[in-house]
């Protein structure tokens, strides 16, 4: 893609310093690359460090799925995730937590409550979830997925799960009113994964709901894993759910918009992103479905989606077989400017990398990669393109665990996965068993933001019966970074299917701009570089979703934030 002499169109253009700060710190122990699962040759050191600080935070909270009961639904394999946003616009990112739920023989689910943790000056949390009045959950919750839907200038959030959405209209004095009624957002499917983004060009946010499967307490059949211990039931017993895309009325308000826009019938949806995949700047959808084709749903500009993953190269893998896909990301893994396709797969499945080639074609990648190498026994969940420790490229992040109890080949808690991308190649860090990073979870939702507003990528997991945890980045680099939020006005508030370039001495970095992704959570909006050692910034290009493009010369300082207004 050409970035140099494009036309520049008149655009109000609104430019903040925020900070001047450094973007590392020093790793106490530097992590290790391996190149298999099952031991390390040749160790390679490495920069990228967390320190796990959620005892110190103030966050204490537990997704439960009332395994406890013993009524092995596969509704409890699901998980929930996190949401990192800032709903009180204070500069400090917070957190949301969906609550999971509890199951009853012969009852329909119930939900379990959410919780709301804002951030404090002092870097610590504090739970505002009831003073915020956005607890309640009527339904057994999974994701939550966040935009300012009305362009009120303040956060919303939509939380999915089985018998229905809550919609949570954000009130801009720090509270929250439900209104998925009022607002027309009615689903009462099984909704897993969801995400929003402007798929007519109207400039109001749409939502995407992936629907899973139709277990009901009526249609709950009895399953033995391979040893004939009774378990979780797979996917495969099941039929797949019709998703749903509602589009805005613009008014705050929205209509089924599925038959409109064209969505095909079926799937098994779990993981949701909305970009602009094919670079013509308008959003595209990619759902990741658990054991059938993967969608890829390309946009004509005004809300008709064409499903064509098959033919684009992103519905199987290379056996041209449907994996168990489950989270999903986008973004640039080898610098050429074009947006790669990320898949985390279930066990047995290796993980899938699809390289754009152009015109939104793909290859599938996880061969040439080293993305095999980390093997097969892991069941990914919730992951993220991030450029941890500020080189200038991105690297991946991935929680794991299993969706059933009595597994043969691997265990139910895994340990997550921090792949470095080394030109264009990743390689499996390991961890001190100590840290975070070296031991098992119950993994599922993942996000990232800077938390602590110092320039580089931290992350948060959301686990199952197991307490959230919260990463610092504490990784040493020898680049620097630049992080942008982008503030629409023509475009959607969040300017969600954006692509920013990033212009050095060194070549063109690319981010965009998604909403969705990862896994039943929500990262944070901005848009975060780093740059490799040495490489100066000579300025940023903009491709606002509206169409609008903004060569951005006077953006030159590294280790800064900037606000830029549409």
């Amino acid at each position: 893609m050409s970035l140099r002499g494009v036309p520049i169109q008149q655009l109000r253009l609104f430019i903040v310093p925020l900070c001047l700060l450094l973007s590392s710190c020093a790793s106490e122990q530097p992590a290790e690359t391996v190149s298999t699962e099952q031991e390390s040759s040749a160790p390679v050191a490495s920069s990228i460090c967390f320190e796990e600080i959620t005892g110190q935070t103030g966050v204490d909270f537990k997704y439960r799925n009332d395994e406890e009961s013993g009524n092995l639904s596969i509704l409890e394999s699901i998980g929930g995730g996190v949401a990192v946003w800032d709903y009180d616009l204070d500069g400090r990112l917070d957190l949301f937590f969906p609550g999971g739920g509890m199951l009853f023989k012969d009852q329909q689910p119930q939900g379990l409550p959410s919780a709301l943790y804002r951030q404090l000056a002092d870097e610590t949390y504090q739970n505002q979830t009831t003073p915020a009045g956005i607890g309640a959950s009527p339904h057994y919750s999974h994701g939550c997925t966040v935009a300012d839907f009305d362009n009120d200038g303040f956060p919303d959030l939509v939380v999915t799960g089985y018998g229905g959405i809550s919609c949570w209209h954000n009130l801009g004095d720090g509270t929250f009113e439900e209104v998925s009624q009022e607002a027309g957002l009615i689903d009462p499917h099984w909704s897993s994964s969801a995400g929003w983004g402007d798929l007519n060009g109207d400039g109001a946010v749409d939502l995407y709901v992936a629907h899973y499967v139709d277990w009901s307490i009526e249609n709950h059949p009895s399953c033995a894993s391979s040893s004939g211990t009774r378990d979780v039931c797979p996917p495969r017993r099941f039929n797949g759910v019709d998703d749903i895309v509602f589009y805005s009325n613009g008014d705050g308000t929205f209509r089924d918009a599925s038959r409109e826009a064209a969505l095909v019938p079926k799937g098994k949806g779990l993981g949701v992103i909305l970009g602009d995949v094919d670079l013509d700047q308008d959003t595209d959808i990619y759902v990741g479905n658990d054991t059938t084709d993967n969608f890829l749903y390309l946009n004509d500009g005004e809300g008709k989606l064409e499903e064509s993953a098959l033919s684009r190269g992103v519905a199987v893998d290379d056996q041209a077989v449907p994996n168990g896909s489950m989270g999903v990301d986008l973004g640039d893994y080898n610098g050429d400017g074009k947006p790669d396709l990320w898949v985390a797969n279930y066990e047995s499945e290796a993980f899938a990398l699809y390289k754009n080639i152009g015109a939104g074609q793909f290859l599938y990648a996880s061969r040439e990669t080293g993305v095999n190498s980390i093997g097969n026994l892991f069941v990914g969940f919730g992951t993220r393109f991030g450029d941890f420790d500020s080189d200038g490229d991105e690297d991946i992040v991935v929680s794991n665990g299993h969706a059933i109890h009595f597994p043969q080949h691997a265990t139910v808690r895994q340990l997550p996965l921090l792949l470095e991308n080394q030109q264009a190649k990743f390689q499996r860090l390991s961890f001190p068993k100590s840290s975070y990073l070296g031991q098992q979870h119950y993994g599922r939702g993942l996000a990232t933001g800077d938390l602590d507003n110092d320039g580089d990528l931290d992350v948060v997991f959301a686990n199952c019966n197991e307490r959230a945890a919260i990463l610092k980045n504490c990784s040493e680099s020898k680049g620097s970074w630049v992080q942008i939020r982008l503030i629409g006005t023509k475009t959607n508030r969040n300017a969600i299917g954006a692509t920013v370039v990033f212009h050095t001495s060194q070549g063109d970095t690319f981010r965009y701009v998604t909403g969705g992704g990862s896994y039943l959570s929500q990262s944070a909006y901005k848009v975060h570089a780093g740059l490799p050692e040495g490489a100066e910034l000579l300025g940023v290009t903009v491709y606002w979703p509206s169409g609008k493009v903004n060569e951005i010369q006077s953006i030159t300082s590294l280790s800064q934030m900037y606000n830029l207004i549409e």
